[in-house]
Order: C-alpha cells, then sequence, then structure tokens
C-alpha cells in the first residue's frame, strides 16, 4: 500500500519514464497509456504491484488498471510529469478509433452517470405519483440531470480539443454555435450562407455526437495553419477570429450534415443487427462485453448508446447489465468456497463494486484468474442479455451501467415499468445463474491453495521462503525517512547487510512491520531481526552502537521464536536516554536477504507512521 503519488511514481518509473508516453488519459478503473516503446515498460514489475490489480496491452494501448481511485492516481501523475494528453499518432484505424473515443468521453464519464441515475430516479419518482413534473423540484433536478446530454456536444467539445491539441475554449465556441437557440429553433430546415445551402436535421444538434467531434478534429489543423500566417503579436486576437470565421460556415454547411448521416447510418446499421435477431444480439452483446471491456474495445459501443438515445431511447445499454451482474454473482460463490481469507475479503468487496458497475476488480482480481469462474459469468451474462433483448427493453437516460441504472429503464412517457421489471428478472437470471454454476462446476484451486499455504505458513514452518508476488514491508516506527546512505556506520551505508532505509523516529516504540516469527532478538534490546511469512527477513537496529548502553532504556516486549502480527509492539525504548549517552536514534532498517529478491525499493517518503508502506519487495524470477 502507499499514497496515490507514490502509487504514480512507481507507474511512471514502471512505464519508462514521462519521455516513454506519448499520451495518458483514464477511465473508471484504469489508466490508459500510449507509449514511444512498450518494450521498455517494465510489465513484470507493474504486475507484481499490489496496487495494481492487471496490465493490459490491447488496442495500441499499454493499460494498467487500479480500481476506482484511478483519477487521484492520475492527477499525481499529471503532476509528477509533463505528460502528453493530446492524440496518439500510432496503431491502426480501429485502435486509434478506440484511442480517441476512450480520451473524449472518459473525463466527464462520472458527470454523465450520476446525471443518467438521477434522471432515472426522477422519472421513478413521476411514476409512483411522489413529484409532479410542474414542480419546483422537478424542474430544477430534471434540468441539470438532462443538460448534459442535452448540450453534449459542449463537453464534448471540450474533450476533443485537449485530446487533438487545439484550443478548447473555441471548440465550446463552436460546440454553442451547434446548440444553440437560434440554431435549434430552424430544426428541419434549410437556410441559406451566401447561397450555400445549411441543411439542419429535424432535432439539430443537441445531444449529437459525431459532427462536434469532427469539427474540433479540423479546427485543430486551421489553428496550426492560423499560427503560421499570422504574426505573433497579432495571434491573441487573430488566430481565434480566423478560426471561427473559417470553421463556422465550413462546420454548418459540410461537418453538420456529414456527422449526421454518419451517424444515422452507425444507429441504423445497430438496428439491422438487432432487429434480425434481438435474442441473438443480446446474446452476443451480453456474452461478450466482458471479454471487450478487458481489452478496451467497448468503447466503440458508446457512440452507438448515445446516437440511439438521440433517437429517444437505447436498446444497448440494457443489454450490458446482466453482464457486469454475472460477474458480481460468480465472485459471490467464490467468496462461499474459498477457504482463503485473503480471496474471500476480495471476492466479497468485488462483488460490492460490481453493483456499482465497476467490474474490473471482479474481473482481474477473482474471476479471470480461477479462469471458470469468468466463463461462466460470461455465459450467464449471455443468458441474462437475450432474455432482456427478447423483451426488448429499452433505457432512455445514458450513465454507468449499474443496478442504479434501472430507474431509467421506465419510459417517461408511458411511465410504463415493464421495460424495469424485465431488465430485473434478466439480471437476476444472470447474476443467480453466474452464483449456482461457480458453486457447481467450482475452479481450479491453484490460487486457493498457494494463499492457503501462505497462511498456513504463519502458524507452521518458516524454513521455507517463498517468494511468491509483490510484497510492502510495514513502517515500524514514526518519523523522518533517510535513506541508508546517510547513516554514518559504513556496514548499513554501504548496503552490505542488504537494502533498506533509516528511519529517525519521532516515539520511542518499534513495532512489527510484518506477519512473521522473531528470528534474532539481542538481550539488550537494540536490535531484532524477523522473517516474515513470505520469507522476507528484516533487521531492525535501534540507534548506532546503542549495543554499549547493555539494554537501559530498552524494554522489549516479545521473545525469541514468538509469532507476531504486523503491527504488534515490539519493543519500547527511551530515546532521551539514547540522546544523553551521546548516540543517535537513527534506525537502520535492513531486508537481510536482499540477494533472494529482483529488488528491495524504497517509496521515496520524507515522512512516515507506523502501518504505512515503507517498502516494496519486487520478487525474482
Amino acid at each position: 500500500m502507499g499514497t496515490n503519488r507514490e502509487v504514480a511514481e512507481r507507474i511512471l518509473n514502471g512505464v519508462g519514464g514521462s519521455k516513454n508516453i506519448e499520451s495518458v488519459v483514464h477511465c473508471v478503473t484504469r489508466l490508459r497509456f500510449i507509449l514511444k516503446d512498450e518494450n521498455k515498460a517494465d510489465t513484470q514489475r507493474l504486475q507484481s504491484d499490489q496496487e495494481i490489480i492487471q496490465i493490459v496491452q490491447s488496442g495500441g494501448q499499454y493499460q494498467v488498471v487500479l480500481g476506482s481511485h484511478v483519477a487521484d492516481v492520475y492527477q499525481e501523475l499529471l503532476a509528477l510529469a509533463d505528460i502528453n494528453e493530446g492524440s496518439a499518432k500510432k496503431g491502426n484505424i480501429i485502435n486509434r478509433f478506440v484511442d480517441i473515443i476512450s480520451a473524449i468521453f472518459t473525463p466527464f464519464l462520472g458527470a454523465m452517470a450520476g446525471a443518467g441515475v438521477l434522471k432515472g430516479f426522477l422519472t421513478l419518482a413521476l411514476t409512483l405519483g411522489w413529484i409532479s413534473e410542474h414542480s419546483g423540484v422537478y424542474l430544477v433536478l430534471f434540468s441539470v440531470a438532462d443538460g448534459i446530454f442535452t448540450y453534449l456536444p459542449i463537453p464534448l467539445a471540450f474533450t476533443a480539443a485537449q485530446k487533438f491539441r487545439t484550443n478548447p475554449y473555441l471548440a465550446i465556441a463552436l460546440a454553442m454555435g451547434l446548440v444553440h437557440p437560434l440554431v435549434t429553433q430552424f430544426s428541419g430546415d434549410t437556410l441559406s450562407f451566401f447561397g450555400l445551402p445549411v441543411i439542419i436535421g429535424p432535432s439539430g444538434y443537441t445531444s449529437s455526437i459525431i459532427p462536434v467531434i469532427l469539427a474540433v478534429f479540423l479546427q485543430s489543423y486551421v489553428e496550426r495553419f492560423a499560427k503560421k500566417i499570422i504574426p505573433a503579436f497579432l495571434s491573441t486576437i487573430l488566430v481565434p477570429l480566423f478560426i471561427l470565421l473559417i470553421m463556422a460556415p465550413i462546420t454548418f454547411i459540410i461537418i453538420g450534415p456529414i456527422g449526421t448521416v454518419l451517424g444515422d447510418l452507425l444507429g441504423q446499421l445497430y438496428y439491422t443487427v438487432y432487429n434480425f435477431s434481438p435474442t441473438i444480439a443480446g446474446a452476443a452483446v451480453g456474452g461478450l462485453w466482458q471479454v471487450l471491456v478487458m481489452f478496451g474495445m467497448h468503447w466503440g459501443f458508446i457512440p452507438i448508446m448515445f446516437l440511439n438515445m438521440a433517437q429517444g431511447s437505447d436498446t444497448l445499454m440494457p443489454i450490458v447489465l446482466p453482464a457486469i451482474l454475472a460477474q458480481g454473482g460468480a465472485a459471490l460463490a467464490v467468496f462461499f468456497l474459498t477457504k482463503s481469507r485473503r480471496l474471500k475479503g476480495l471476492a466479497f468487496s468485488s462483488v460490492i463494486t460490481s453493483i456499482f458497475g465497476i467490474t474490473e476488480p471482479t474481473v482481474y482480481g477473482v474471476n479471470l484468474p480461477l479462469k471458470r469462474p469468468f466463463v461462466i459469468a460470461c455465459i450467464s451474462g449471455a443468458i441474462g442479455g437475450a432474455f432482456i433483448s427478447f423483451n426488448r427493453v429499452h433505457s432512455f437516460s445514458v450513465g454507468l451501467v449499474s443496478l442504479l441504472s434501472l430507474p431509467s429503464f421506465i419510459s417517461p412517457n408511458s411511465g410504463s415499468i415493464s421495460g424495469m421489471v424485465m431488465a430485473i428478472i434478466g439480471t437476476t437470471i444472470a447474476f443467480i445463474l453466474a452464483f449456482i454454476l461457480t458453486l457447481i462446476f467450482r475452479f481450479k484451486t491453484s490460487l486457493q491453495s498457494s494463499t492457503e499455504t501462505e497462511e498456513l505458513s504463519a502458524e507452521t514452518s518458516f524454513d521455507t521462503k517463498t517468494k511468491t508476488e509483490y510484497f510492502s514491508l510495514a513502517s515500524p516506527l514514526e518519523g523522518e525517512v533517510m535513506a541508508l546512505t546517510e547513516v554514518s556506520d559504513q556496514v548499513f551505508a554501504s548496503e552490505a547487510l542488504g537494502k533498506g532505509v533509516a528511519i529517525k523516529p519521532t516515539l520511542g516504540k518499534l513495532y512489527a512491520p510484518v506477519d512473521g516469527k522473531v528470528t534474532t532478538l539481542f538481550s539488550t534490546g537494540h536490535a531484532l531481526g524477523m522473517t516474515s511469512t513470505e520469507g522476507v527477513e528484516v533487521l531492525m537496529h535501534i540507534g548506532l552502537n546503542t549495543i554499549n548502553l547493555e539494554g537501559d532504556g530498552f524494554t522489549v516486549a516479545v521473545q525469541k521464536e514468538d509469532f507476531v502480527r504486523k503491527g504488534d509492539l515490539l519493543i519500547t525504548f527511551d530515546m532521551e536516554k539514547i540522546k544523553e549517552a551521546g548516540l543517535t536514534t537513527l534506525t537502520p532498517i535492513i531486508v537481510t536477504n536482499t540477494q533472494d529478491y529482483l529488488d528491495v525499493l524504497d517509496m521515496n517518503q520524507s515522512e512516515i507512521v507506523v502501518g504505512e508502506d515503507l517498502l516494496t519487495i519486487v520478487p525474482g524470477g
């Protein structure tokens, strides 16, 4: 464990440093890098990081799956280095399309998810008669819930401008023009611009996607051209003016109609497949959705959802719901089946996250490593998706798909709840089926057994050093962290005893940094060695030359061969007595079997508290 900044530092080093990053964005649970050379990334090291759920290399992206705190790590990552968030220039057209869509939509996905859920619950409240559509409460909340979808081109313009490296405020100006009331009131008409026809679709450009993205893409080239031909001392005013004068007519006369046609064709293609056989379409999407998510390819379906919504409703989003909850059902079965405390805790927490639409911890942390639960969940998702699609369930708002999405399946026009009921049934089928089938067919016990072995070793043998996976060494002291090179004793400073750090304590209490056995204990109480359940050998030497105190000021709370838990008190020492003797309290913390591991890394802290991660143990080969 570590702070978000420490995690960001490890990731930055792991991907080859800022110079190896072409661009980076984040979605709900993962960082999405475009790297200049993926071979420079230390994937093995990143995979061993306990804070990282999984590394996925797909679609031209190097994806680091973190979980729900990804946004915080992302901000720290940006602060650590000058990372380009712009467009990547490599990969085939499919890879680039996925990269563009994910980069444009992810920054405000949370806002859309919240607004979509709020819109669904407002519809539920209307249906149940809790509020009136003419009440102030409804009007205020609905205007916020619906606003982001009605004026969708505006946030799209901003994020697209960041992706295409162009002025975001000029892009917003274009988007505002597309949804301006003067334009909207002429929806379905044809205007004239110096004799050239300006065709505006029946619904104008509110809730549209493709026109504004194409416009901002072209704007990026117009802006570069404008900056070349306009003198720098006039650029503040003339560059924006030039862009608006050029882009406004191009957007309304050419890009807008083309984007509308492309959107209509894409929507028609989807519904052609869907109408051919809703059941087959539902089974295919429900069964393959988590596979698409694994490779980041699900972003290609996001525009289809919004294009469907522009026509009034969407049938894709309801199909996805059982695919998500089925993973939770399989993980719940793992919770009941496993005897491993670690896996049991991970499985239970991942069930909760899946309920709220976040499946990466469930998939990468539980189901996929065990293989069979993941396959069962996909099959169950296909059955649930087929049921929902067969009953032609529609969604009337778009957002992060989760149980909270259910009210969005209520028709705002008729108030019918049949769609929500069918979605509940289909999702329940998928969840229960995944749960029962996983209980029946179980899973290979390799993951379970290895964990149980580790736990058993805590109570029995410590002779075998099992270097299994990434391991964190907690701080046994509170105080100031210093490099070993700053220790005056050359034996420690030269790392002859092993790698580690030194702590200048502010509190005279030493705690266990790991679960393990006390293997070395000096009668004077000035030093103590432990062997963790993972086989890591740790030496903690309180002060330098403190052996000369002959135990005065030291109170030992444990005995040799005792098994202790991380955080247990080991030794209490009188800091003032040590200082009065003219000695330092600076305490080296050493991993004495450093040679058994690929590396022992400090986390660049300056101040630390007891229990906070201090050292990272990287396993060898």
